[in-house]
C-alpha cells in the first residue's frame, strides 16, 4: 500500500514542514539527524537570530539545498514574496527534492510561519504540518518564563518531547500529561537526541537502488548501528502505520467526519477515495497533516480500479479503533448518495 500510495504522489507537491521550539530544544538536532536518513532529498530553510548562523553552519554540507536567513526570524524579517522565491528554488523538478524543512529560529512566531506556507501561490509545494520541539528537562520552567509557548503547543500537529532521557520515568509521564492537557488529541513523541523516525513526517522515496559497489557515504557511516543491541537502543517511541482499502465507495459525510474528529495520536492521513455519490466518477486525492486538511479531486486513471486506499501514520496510535472506525466510513446503502454529502470535502478543497 505505501508504494501504491509513493507512485501517486510522485507528481504532487513537495510538503513544507515547520519545525519550532524554543532555544535550545534541539531543532538543529533533530534536523541533522533527519539530513542523515538514506533516501530522502530534503531542501532546507535555516534561520536564526543574530548576525552570525550558527545553524547554518551546523547543517552545512549535509543538504542538497539551503537558504541561509541571517537577518532575523522568517516571520518578521522576510515577505511573503522573498519566502516563495526561497520555495521556487527548492522546488525546481530537477533538485528532486522529496521535503522541505523550516528550521524556525526559536523566537518565531509559529502562526505567522503556517501562514506564509499555507498562502504560498506556488503549485509545487503544499503545507506539511508544524512540529514543535519541546525540552523535557526545561520546559516546565520555560513554560513559566514564557506563556506564550502554550500557545505555540496548541498549534502544532506534533510535539516532539526532546530529551527524554534528562528527567526520571515519573517525570516524563507527568510532562506527557501536561502537554496532553494543552494539545488535546495531537501526538506527542518522546526521545532523545532528536532522533524521530523520517517515516513519521514524509515518504521516504522509492527509487532504483545500483548494483554497483559503491564506498560508504559520510552519512552512512555517521548512521547509528546495531540497533538490535540493547546496548545501542535509544530512549524513543515507536510510530504506527495502518492501510485501509475498500472496494466499496465511502460516504464523503463520515469520511470527513473521521479526518475531523481523527483517532488519538494521529498524525498523517493521506491516500484517494471513491465515493457514493450520485454522478460522482472522480477520484479524491487527500493529505491530513495535524488539523491540515486539504482534498484534491481528479480523474481516475484508467489503469487502476475503483477503489479506496488510504494510509493512517500516528505516535500511539490505536490500529483497531481506527480500522474499525474507517469501516465505518463505507456507504451501506442501496441508492447513491445526493451530490450535498459532498459539501463537507468542498469545504477543504482549494480553488
Amino acid at each position: 500500500m505505501e508504494g501504491v500510495v509513493n507512485a501517486a504522489n510522485r507528481a504532487q507537491p513537495i510538503p513544507v514542514l515547520i519545525v519550532a521550539g524554543f532555544l535550545g530544544s534541539g531543532k538543529t538536532t533533530l534536523l541533522n539527524h533527519l539530513l542523515r536518513s538514506r533516501g530522502a532529498r530534503i531542501g532546507v530553510v535555516v534561520n536564526d537570530f543574530g548576525a552570525i548562523n550558527i545553524d547554518a553552519m551546523l547543517v552545512a554540507g549535509q543538504v542538497d539545498a539551503m537558504v541561509s536567513l541571517g537577518n532575523g526570524c522568517v516571520c518578521c524579517a522576510v515577505d511573503i514574496t522573498e519566502l516563495d522565491d526561497m520555495f521556487t528554488a527548492l522546488s525546481e523538478p530537477r533538485a528532486r527534492i522529496d521535503v522541505i524543512v523550516v528550521e524556525a529560529s526559536g523566537l518565531a512566531e509559529p502562526r505567522n510561519l503556517i501562514r506564509m506556507v499555507a498562502g504560498s501561490a506556488n503549485p509545487r509545494i503544499r503545507y506539511g504540518g508544524l512540529v514543535q520541539v519541546v525540552d523535557a528537562a526545561e520546559f516546565p520552567a520555560s513554560r513559566t518564563r514564557h506563556p506564550e509557548l502554550a500557545t505555540h503547543l496548541r498549534l502544532a500537529d506534533l510535539v516532539v518531547l526532546n530529551k527524554a532521557d534528562r528527567v526520571s520515568a515519573a517525570e516524563l509521564a507527568d510532562l506527557r500529561g501536561a502537554l496532553t492537557e494543552l494539545v488535546g488529541q495531537v501526538p506527542v513523541y518522546a526521545t532523545t537526541h532528536g532522533r524521530l523516525e523520517p517515516g513519521l513526517l514524509f515518504d521516504l522515496p522509492v527509487r532504483e537502488q545500483s548494483t554497483v559497489a559503491t564506498q560508504l557515504s559520510f552519512d552512512e557511516l555517521l548512521l547509528d548501528h546495531d540497533h538490535d543491541d540493547p546496548a545501542h537502543r535509544h530512549l524513543h517511541d515507536d510510530y504506527t502505520t495502518v492501510s485501509f482499502r475498500s472496494d466499496q465507495d465511502l460516504d464523503p459525510r463520515r469520511l470527513v467526519d473521521f479526518l475531523e474528529d481523527p483517532p488519538t495520536g494521529l498524525f498523517r492521513a493521506k491516500g484517494f477515495a471513491a465515493f457514493a455519490v450520485a454522478g460522482e466518477r472522480r477520484r479524491f486525492g487527500f493529505h491530513l497533516v495535524g488539523r491540515h486538511l486539504v482534498f484534491e479531486p481528479a480523474a481516475w486513471p484508467r489503469a487502476e480500479p475503483r477503489a479506496t486506499q488510504l494510509v493512517l501514520i500516528g505516535a500511539g496510535l490505536d490500529a483497531d479503533t481506527a480500522l474499525k472506525r474507517l469501516h465505518d466510513t463505507v456507504h451501506t446503502g442501496t441508492e447513491p448518495l445526493n451530490p450535498q454529502a459532498l459539501l463537507g470535502v468542498w469545504r477543504y478543497t482549494p480553488h
